[in-house]
């Protein structure tokens, strides 16, 4: 199977944010030639040069044109503060691969799709519910990320509302952001028992 190596491309979303991808192209590439073009996404908080990029290499050797980014404000990729970001940027990460793709002389725009690897499989697919140039959608290991919401009881929603509301007002009183910790403060030795749902 012959392979290609990804070179280093930079595009702007509409936010103004740069970002990195790498574009693959099959090995005996020809730009007389139309091509169907793929936009990958990472895992969420991933890079492109993980999954994304073995998605592309494997696809570019079946002739696809594809583009591996990493998500604004992550990564390569601009935008600040780091590690942010919101639905709106991870679904605008995949239009604004769709423009750069469709800039390309050798991408047939009727034939572009996206492909989503875990988190971003969730913001694929709404990207594709909004953008009618997505031909087609893929995931791997789809997580709605953004869905995970409609899982909470309507008490622990409210509860986690009012958690963000004082963050944001401490951020008017202090100019100080604040972060909530996902983590705890030193590594698991021991898997806890009964874990049920995502925490399995």
């Amino acid at each position: 199977m012959r392979t290609s190596r990804g070179k280093k491309v930079y595009y702007l979303t509409r936010f103004g944010i740069e970002i990195s991808a790498d574009l693959y192209r099959p090995a005996d590439f020809d730009p007389t030639n139309a091509y169907a073009g793929i936009v990958i996404g990472p895992p969420f908080g991933g890079v492109k040069e993980q999954g994304p990029g073995v998605y592309a290499n494997e696809l570019a050797a079946r002739g696809f044109v594809a583009v591996a980014f990493d998500p604004a404000y992550h990564s390569y990729s601009g935008g600040e503060p780091r590690y942010a970001g919101s639905s709106s940027t991870y679904v605008e990460d995949f239009c604004v691969g769709v423009d750069y793709l469709g800039s390309l002389p050798y991408i047939d725009r009727d034939k572009i799709g996206v492909l989503g690897i875990c988190g971003s499989g969730g913001f694929a697919v709404s990207a594709a519910s909004m953008d009618a140039r997505i031909k087609a959608v893929v995931t791997s290991a789809l997580y709605d990320i953004a869905g995970n919401m409609n899982e909470l009881s309507g008490e622990a929603r409210r509860g986690m509302l009012e958690q963000m509301a004082a963050m944001r007002w401490q951020k008017v009183d202090t100019g100080e952001d604040s972060w909530l910790k996902s983590y705890p403060d030193a590594p698991v030795t021991e898997v806890p028992e009964n874990l049920t749902g995502d925490t399995v």
